[in-house]
């Protein structure tokens, strides 16, 4: 126990300075699904060197059962997040331990343990992810519907319209509020490309205080969006004919000591500003993409946004602006990567439903097998691949992207690479999405009544 940490005095003295009273304790599940205590302000020192103590078999993917000993939560002093919307409550991000050592099924401790060893290389993961939501109602018979109170988002393509987003503004204000009074460094929030579909980005950090963040921006949208009365759903389709919603993930590594970009090259062969290294981390994420993705987008739901890869496929407005084939490009938006400046990259594939530490360690895991093997991403594509058809891209030689949570399980059991970034995470991961799999295969739909019942 560290009882002479000097931050202790000093984040005591701030959380008199900013009234807070009470502490969220706060960890995920497998899911990505935050899981809290609330705590009186007066027990910051027993959350910090003990922590707060939870039954490990009642939360999926803990590895534990009801006979388990006890899962202690110890905060991350600088993970300390006041609610502005809730005054006098703070949240901190914790990890797991048991028996006083980490957790290996805690995803925090996983994403930790990924990074650690990146530093080892003498990297950092520096990561921003641009989380993409939708604000419904409920209606009366179960079913949603847009979140429109003022009866003005119903365009065909209403991406950036003013309505839509004026319509939105008061919910909007309030998120960005919140975020700039904690240092996000909010840059801009936009209507996207489906009716009731927002996107709020703010700057990229460290992997895992990016994960941290999107964590607790998906606490924050629910109990903003409550207020409204509104739902904010991070589901990746919710809409079957509108576009779904994603959480792109902008990445680099960058020069553990001095912070340096190392993935910048203005002599760039390619003409992409991307160096060596860049191109062989970018080789592994290719190689190993579709085990990724099984942790990338991890929901049944999530492959009803990465289906195929027609323009209109699933989308009123015209295009799904998902990538449905392992590729990368330049500024081009039709490719699962692409290079939207020198330096870094942008992955479209990630669903707005990942576990951001799992999907993060995951990633990191699958470029630094890039670059210990060197591996060549090719050259990138710089046509539009909505229009490119299965039996062109196969004649090509660039895969398809897996197309049910299903065939992305077989090939994460297959990929030794993304499993080993799991830890032992990995086989409750596998267990629990094949559970979901079945579960979800096992039901008969509205549509499969419509379709089959008195078709002969």
């Amino acid at each position: 126990m560290n009882t002479t940490d000097p931050r202790l005095a000093a984040l005591r003295d701030r959380l008199d300075a900013d009234r807070i009273d009470y502490l969220l304790v706060q960890f995920v599940d497998l899911h990505g699904a935050a899981k809290v205590k609330l705590v009186p302000a007066s027990g910051l020192v027993p959350a910090f060197e003990s922590g707060a103590g939870f039954a490990g078999g009642a939360i999926w993917g803990m590895g534990q059962g009801p006979h388990s000993h006890d899962l202690m939560a110890r905060i991350d002093l600088d993970s300390y997040t006041p609610l502005p919307y809730e005054p006098g409550v703070a949240r901190f991000a914790a990890e797991l331990f048991v028996d006083g050592e980490p957790h290996p099924y805690c995803p925090r401790v996983n994403l930790r343990r990924v990074l650690d060893r990146a530093r080892g290389l003498g990297f950092s993961f520096n990561v921003g992810m641009e989380p993409e939501f939708f604000l419904v109602t409920r209606d009366a018979d179960g079913s949603i519907s847009g979140w429109d109170p003022d009866r003005v988002d119903d365009l065909q393509k209403p991406c950036y319209d003013y309505n839509g987003l004026s319509g939105a503004l008061g919910f909007l204000r309030a998120m960005n509020d919140t975020l700039q009074a904690l240092g996000w460094g909010v840059y801009q929030s936009d209507h996207e490309d489906a009716n009731s579909q927002f996107e709020i980005n703010f700057r990229y950090a460290d992997a895992l205080v990016t994960a941290d963040r999107l964590t607790f921006f998906r606490m924050m949208a629910g109990q903003v969006a409550r207020r409204f009365d509104a739902v904010a759903t991070f589901m990746p389709k919710p809409f079957p004919d509108r576009t779904g919603s994603g959480a792109h993930v902008h990445f680099h590594l960058a020069d553990a000591e001095s912070g340096a970009n190392l993935f910048v090259d203005e002599d760039d062969r390619r003409g992409l500003g991307i160096s060596a290294l860049g191109y062989h981390f970018l080789g592994g994420v290719l190689r190993h993409a579709p085990a990724l993705c099984a942790v990338a987008s991890p929901t049944v739901n999530c492959y009803k946004r990465l289906q195929g890869g027609a323009a209109t496929l699933g989308s009123r407005s015209g295009y799904t602006w998902t990538p449905a084939f392992v590729s990368y490009g330049d500024n081009n938006r039709t490719q699962m990567i692409r290079t939207p400046e020198p330096g870094h990259f942008e992955d479209r594939t990630v669903s707005a439903s990942c576990n951001p530490y799992l999907a993060l360690a995951a990633y990191l895991s699958a470029g630094l097998d890039g670059v210990a093997n060197a591996i060549d991403p090719g050259e990138p594509n710089r046509g539009n691949l909505y229009e490119a058809g299965p039996e062109e891209m196969a004649a090509r030689g660039i895969a398809r992207l897996p197309q049910s949570l299903d065939e992305a399980l077989d090939a994460f059991e297959a990929d030794p690479v993304v499993r080993e970034a799991l830890g032992p995470i990995a086989d409750e991961f596998l267990r629990l999405k094949r559970d979901e799999w079945r579960d979800y295969h096992a039901q008969v739909d509205r549509w499969e009544i419509r379709r089959y019942l008195t078709a002969l």
